[in-house]
């Protein structure tokens, strides 16, 4: 797992790469000229902003699948940002709130297109748009509670489907103080 640092947030908290490495992460490797189509931009363009990820370490370049003409871009792994990290540096902490709005919107766009989308009646009582408002937690308890969370997605991350019916899922889990 690799951490975001300063550099490689400023080098993220954009939206057109924040747009290309998300369509990396849902829909598997891809080239300049794929992605370029899926979001509506020029190869050239999509093609520096591919580069430029890599540079930052957030894609990697597929060599298995590449040819001299064709070069297909990857996920290398897990990255991890913690955004306590950039709090007390101004230049910084303008990336991170970029990144995040960014970040925010796009789950909320996904959940949207859910709603939007005309899923028969087990996939619509399988689902859930939940949350619960009466917790009183400590930083602690909230950081077990998210460590455990993702301890159970974990184990059913990279398993096989059971069945003809299986669908890819996104689970969305946001946890974050309110003032009363």
């Amino acid at each position: 797992m690799r951490r975001i640092d300063a550099r490689s947030l400023r080098g993220l908290a954009h939206p057109l790469r924040m747009s290309i490495l998300e369509a990396v992460e849902l829909d598997g490797p891809a080239t300049a000229t794929t992605l370029a189509a899926r979001l509506g931009e020029n190869t050239g363009t999509i093609s520096w902003h591919l580069r430029l990820l890599a540079e930052h370490g957030y894609l990697e370049e597929d060599v298995e699948r590449g040819t001299k003409r064709e070069r297909w871009w990857r996920i290398p792994g897990p990255t991890v940002l913690d955004p306590s990290e950039f709090r007390d540096d101004p230049e910084t902490s303008r990336a991170l709130d970029v990144y995040l709005r960014g970040l925010v919107e796009r789950y909320f766009d996904r959940v949207r297109a859910y709603v939007d989308e005309d899923w028969p009646g087990e996939w619509q009582h399988a689902a859930a748009l939940s949350d619960w408002r009466d917790l009183r937690l400590t930083p602690e308890q909230l950081h077990r509670l998210n460590e455990e969370i993702g301890a159970v997605i974990e184990r059913y991350t990279g398993t096989e489907p059971a069945g003809a019916n299986a669908e890819r899922v996104i689970v969305q889990l946001q946890s974050f103080p309110r003032r009363s």
